[in-house]
This record gives structure tokens, C-alpha cells and sequence, in this order.
């Protein structure tokens, strides 16, 4: 992989918005590592780059999960040396049901899982960006 060009983690590049943003980074020829918890996903991503694919890393993790998020980390680390820009966007959501049918539970575990997997990227980016 090119040591030249700028370095990007996509966190739930699998999909949506993680993957239009894993494919426009590529395109401005960052190199990009693809993150996620279902690997079939990032890999089809890698496909979707055609040529630029070759600029990926693909990592299986879940970034709700400090000791994955670590690993996650030790492999950009090893593989590059270094990262550039981190773009935050893993996460799940609630039900599409009207807000007052969503419980406090569910509404926990969106804020919970959301706001950990950002936490934890962003203090191992912080880490890494030195």
C-alpha cells in the first residue's frame, strides 16, 4: 500500500453512508481502512472501489468493544504507521417506531453502543495521530 497517500478509518464502511464516504475517500486517493462487523459487507465495498481497492484494509471489529477497538488500532499501526482522518459512523439504531413506542432500553442501547464506539475510536485515533 502507498506510504504517500493519507490515511482514513471508516467505521461501518459496510454499508450507507460509511461505504458512499469508504468510496469518495478512495477516489481523493486516501488510502482506507474498511471496518465493520459483518466482513461480507467490507468486502463488497472493497469491490465496489474496482482498481482502488487495492488502498484498503479490511478489519473486522466492533467498535463498541475496547479490546476489538485496540486491535483495530494495532493493525493501522502495523500496516501504516499512521492515520490521518477517522470518520465516526458505526452505530445501531432504534425501531422505526414513533418515539413515545421506542423503550428506555432500546433508546440505552443506541445511545450506549453510539457513543462508545465513537469514544473509543476517537481516544485510539487521538493515540495514533501523535
Amino acid at each position: 500500500m502507498s506510504s504517500t497517500s493519507k490515511v482514513a478509518l471508516v467505521t461501518g464502511a459496510g454499508t450507507g453512508i460509511g461505504q458512499n464516504t469508504a468510496l469518495r475517500l478512495l477516489e481523493e486517493d486516501y488510502s482506507v481502512v474498511l471496518t465493520g462487523r459483518r466482513i461480507e459487507l467490507l468486502e463488497n465495498t472493497k469491490r465496489e472501489a474496482g482498481n482502488s481497492g487495492s488502498r484498503t484494509l479490511i478489519v473486522q471489529a466492533d467498535v463498541s468493544n475496547p479490546k476489538s477497538v485496540r486491535e483495530l488500532f494495532i493493525k493501522i499501526r502495523e500496516t501504516f504507521g499512521r492515520l490521518d482522518l477517522l470518520f465516526n459512523n458505526a452505530g445501531i439504531g432504534a425501531p422505526a417506531v414513533p418515539l413515545e413506542e421506542i423503550s428506555f432500553e432500546q433508546w440505552k442501547a443506541v445511545v450506549g453502543v453510539n457513543l462508545t464506539g465513537a469514544f473509543l475510536c476517537t481516544q485510539e485515533a487521538f493515540r495514533i495521530m501523535k
